[in-house]
């Protein structure tokens, strides 16, 4: 006969909740030790990331810009009257000389102006022909009563004469001698008189008159002159020996161009210089003199900086190369080139490879690699002067360290990456 325990349900009762107290306790200690673990790392390929050493030694420091290359010796061929476009004789890249013809333009207004100069000069010329015998058959009249009045004194002169030696002879009286001497001085004024107005007339009031008209004559053929010439310059040409480049704007037949468009530009294919875009942060160690090499991608040459622009346009600094060395095949206006500029060479100094987005004079936050390269840590390091494709390190890094100069900002949320 079985007999019942009374404490059995009691002992099962505590046992659960032994059993669940311990398993909650369990729970809670697993998750407060997951909580504080770290997240693992992300894995990284190292095939697909630049990694360099850091060094100490020498660093030359450069600055590269992009541009072309450009003729130091440039004629602007501009539109000297307006007119449209009739002809295209010449194409850019020929060999002109300074007679070349380049285009051809028309105006038709200008011709009518032309062609009212010449009436006008040939109506101030015919005018001052007509005021050159004018003048000369004044000065014959003059001439004519100058002779007739001389007459009248040798005549008067004769008389006098006469006069007085009948009065010697007591033939006439005294005073008809005394009007014989009378008239001769009369005459002799007269005569006087006349002569200085023939002289004015033909010392100076001829030839004032004539220069009136000779002075509107003048005129008449500078404006002719000038239509002649505006007329040939609708004949548009080269103007120098050279290579004809393009121009900005392309000229097209039938356009119409104002004065002073430019038509036309002649360039000198043996004398060219590099005109080099250099980012501003760049372009404030580029002195005039600094040594450079600019590479055409058929072959580079040696130069020197001669010009730096005051100016910046869209964040580029304009640098002209005076090129030293013979060109290379190939060479010529408008041809892209790639420079680069010596500024100076750093002794004893840390650096690395530039890293991507990294600027001189800046603190970043770079991967070093640790671990035997397995890992790579975030690193804040202290960057210096730069070049073109190194970077000075002043504090961060030391020699010997690795580093991954490539783009990392897809990871910026973590410290600490693994690489496979």
């Amino acid at each position: 006969m079985d007999i019942p325990r009374k404490n059995s349900k009691r002992k099962r009762i505590i046992r659960r909740i032994i059993y669940i107290t311990v398993g909650l306790i369990l729970i809670a200690v697993v998750s407060l030790g997951l909580s504080r673990l770290e997240p693992a790392a992300p894995s990284v390929d190292r095939r697909t990331q630049w990694i360099e050493t850091v060094k100490r030694g020498s660093m030359l420091r450069q600055v590269r810009g992009v541009g072309t290359l450009v003729s130091e010796d440039v004629l602007v061929v501009p539109a000297t009257v307006g007119g449209r476009v009739v002809k295209i004789l010449v194409e850019p890249g020929a060999i002109v000389d300074a007679n070349t013809e380049i285009l051809e333009l028309s105006n038709p207004e200008l011709q009518l102006q032309w062609l009212d100069a010449q009436s006008r000069l040939n109506s101030a010329r015919a005018q001052l022909t007509a005021r050159k015998t004018q003048l000369q058959d004044q000065l014959l009249g003059m001439e004519a009563e100058q002779a007739r009045m001389q007459a009248d004194i040798r005549e008067a002169k004769l008389i006098l004469e006469v006069d007085q030696k009948q009065f010697e002879d007591d033939l006439i009286s005294e005073l008809n001698l005394s009007l014989s001497k009378a008239r001769v001085e009369e005459l002799g004024k007269l005569s006087e008189i006349s002569e200085k107005r023939l002289a004015m007339f033909r010392d100076q009031t001829s030839t004032a008159q004539l220069a009136e008209f000779e002075a509107a004559v003048q005129q008449a053929e500078s404006q002719y002159n000038l239509k002649k010439t505006q007329i040939e310059s609708l004949h548009v040409r080269a103007g120098t020996s050279g290579v004809l480049a393009s121009v900005r704007e392309k000229i097209e037949l039938g356009q119409s161009v104002s004065a002073g468009a430019i038509l036309a530009r002649i360039t000198n294919p043996k004398r060219l210089k590099a005109q080099l875009k250099v980012p501003e942060v760049q372009a404030r160690d580029v002195i005039i003199g600094l040594s450079a090499e600019v590479d055409t991608y058929n072959g580079t040459v040696s130069g020197t900086v001669s010009r730096i622009d005051p100016t910046v346009m869209e964040g580029n600094v304009t640098v002209d190369i005076k090129l030293n060395g013979e060109l290379p095949d190939g060479a010529r206006p408008d041809l892209s080139v790639v420079g680069t500029i010596e500024i100076e060479r750093l002794n004893d100094i840390i650096y690395v490879g530039r890293p991507v987005f990294a600027s001189s004079e800046a603190t970043v936050e770079l991967f070093k690699l640790v671990e035997d390269g397995k890992y790579a840590v975030r690193t804040r390091v202290q960057l210096g002067r730069s070049s073109v494709s190194t970077i000075e390190i002043l504090e961060g890094l030391v020699p010997g360290d690795e580093i991954i100069l490539s783009d990392m900002s897809q990871w910026d949320e973590n410290d600490r990456v693994r690489l496979k």
